[in-house]
């Protein structure tokens, strides 16, 4: 199981940037494949971003293709994702997930373990 702790997250205006970070405290995460998701307040949650365990192929939500860029150093056992032109529907709370199957990382019931999340507020 891998211990997962989201940072970074913020209380921003709209237009701003953030980058969020997501550490394995326990594990070496090399193998594992990630990904970002969010849940804005009355609204289910949903995929961000993905990426494989070598970091060469990013997933994203079609919606954020281009705004949101996810990223690994696996050296550092750590996930980003910055987080570019932020807008007011992008509050939510972001979490960061990991697995060693093969399932496809656009579903949450594809990963096996998950950070607590941190809050991400964008004002207008």
């Amino acid at each position: 199981q891998v211990q997962l702790v989201e940072s970074g997250g913020g209380l921003v205006q709209a237009g701003d940037s953030l980058r969020l970070s997501c550490t394995a405290s326990n594990t070496a995460i090399e193998n594992y494949r990630l990904g970002w998701f969010r849940q804005a307040p009355g609204k289910e949650r949903e995929f961000v971003a993905g990426i494989s365990a070598n970091g060469r192929i990013p997933y994203y939500a079609d919606s954020l293709k281009g705004r949101f860029t996810i990223s690994r150093d696996n050296a550092k056992n750590t996930v980003y994702l910055q987080m570019n032109v932020l807008k007011p529907d992008d509050t939510a709370i972001y979490s960061c997930a990991a697995t060693l199957s093969g399932r496809s990382l656009y579903f949450a019931s594809s990963y096996d373990d998950w950070g607590q999340g941190t809050q991400v507020t964008v004002s207008s």
